[in-house]
């Protein structure tokens, strides 16, 4: 129950994995064995909310706090019973899904990189979410996750205006720019991301 809750759970953007809605009224000890056991065997990352943007993030580490992800974008397809089709025409059936699938992407290009760890940070009682923190030697790297072209970055934003990391990325459809307060890494290049 716990594997197949990850997609509907990335679905809904949550800001944290919630165990409530793979069955009502469930509990993180119900679930803890089955949740090791898919992270050891390699199936399903762990990705835990940094409640502090600052080195080292895993002193900031939120236990009760993390999101799941599959282990590749082809799985989360398939387990989303998503059509080839669907994904090649940009079907509107999509929209909902297209996030979640593109969010697992990048997940998966960064965890090929050994160098870095990654985390999540949302604001506390705010709407602030940035999708992915990554600490790359002595950075902490905010990196937004946009699935189209679309350039807006209000979390991102607000993020860079109360911490002022040195590199700021927002990933998407679009080409590579840099702007004043922001690099925009193209999704292809999430790889490239310790070139910069």
């Amino acid at each position: 129950m716990l594997w197949n809750s990850v997609p509907s759970q990335l679905a809904k953007e949550n800001k944290k994995f919630i165990y409530g809605l793979i069955k009502h009224g469930s509990r993180a000890k119900e679930y803890e064995l089955a949740m090791s056991w898919l992270i050891d065997c390699g199936l399903i990352h762990k990705v835990s909310r940094a409640s502090k943007p600052a080195i080292p993030l895993k002193a900031y580490e939120d236990q009760s706090a993390f999101k799941l992800f599959l282990l590749d974008v082809g799985l989360l397809a398939a387990m989303g019973d998503i059509d080839v089709k669907t994904l090649l025409e940009r079907n509107a059936i999509f929209e909902e899904f297209k996030g979640a699938l593109t969010e697992q992407y990048v997940l998966q290009q960064l965890k090929t990189t050994k160098e870095i760890t990654v985390y999540y940070w949302s604001a506390e009682n705010a709407t602030a979410e940035i999708d992915f923190l990554v600490q790359y030697e002595d950075n902490i790297i905010p990196i937004e996750v946009k699935a189209e072209e679309n350039l807006r970055a209000k979390s991102l934003r607000n993020y860079v205006d109360k911490y002022d990391p040195k590199l700021a990325i927002r990933t998407s459809m679009s080409d590579f720019r840099r702007e004043a307060w922001l690099s925009n890494l193209p999704l292809y290049a999430i790889s490239q991301l310790t070139s910069l």
